[in-house]
Parts: structure tokens; sequence; C-alpha cells
């Protein structure tokens, strides 16, 4: 099985989205992250981290409030923000990332 760290070190664009079971937004950014992979299908892998389950990797990543959305690539954060956003809007934000 691999670590969070094996999976946020390669080269693969990899989308973190740090959430709880218990948050409304998060739920609320379930079906939009569903739509984005969708979209861009293997050009991005998104992992979820329930930070109640995972509170190690939580505040490694200094996370506060929920959703918090983290952008990876070779172990680099290339974009971090907390709360919901919309399909277009998250397209937007991952374009200039894309190769």
């Amino acid at each position: 099985m691999e670590s969070f760290n094996d999976v946020i070190s390669g080269g693969e664009l990899v989308l973190v989205d740090f959430f709880a079971t218990w948050c409304g937004p998060c739920k609320m950014m379930h079906p939009v992250l569903e739509q984005v992979k969708a979209t861009l299908g293997d050009r991005i892998r998104i992992i979820k981290v329930d930070v109640d389950k995972h509170g190690d990797i939580s505040a490694a990543y200094r996370i506060q409030s929920v959703p918090t959305l983290m952008l990876f690539r070779k172990g680099e954060v290339l974009y971090r923000q907390s709360g919901a956003m919309s399909k277009a809007d998250l397209m937007a934000l991952l374009s200039p990332f894309m190769k």
C-alpha cells in the first residue's frame, strides 16, 4: 500500500482533499471532485484524507479548516486553499498546472 508521501512525491499531479465526514462543505465537494476526475482522467490523481482518521498527516500540513485542497507534484505544494468551490473554479485553478 502506498503511503501519503509516496503518492504526493511522484511526478504526477495530485490533488489532496482534506475533509471530515461531519463537514457540510466537504460533502458538497465530493461530486465536484468526481466531475473533475471524470473530465481530467489520468492527467490528475485525486485523493481524500479524512482529518479525523489521519491526524498526523493533517497536523504535518497544518490543516485547520475543512475542506482544504492541496495540489502536489514531486512532493512540492503547488497550491492550497480552504473552502468549497465549483467545478468551473477548480478547473480554472488546475489549468495552469496541467501538462
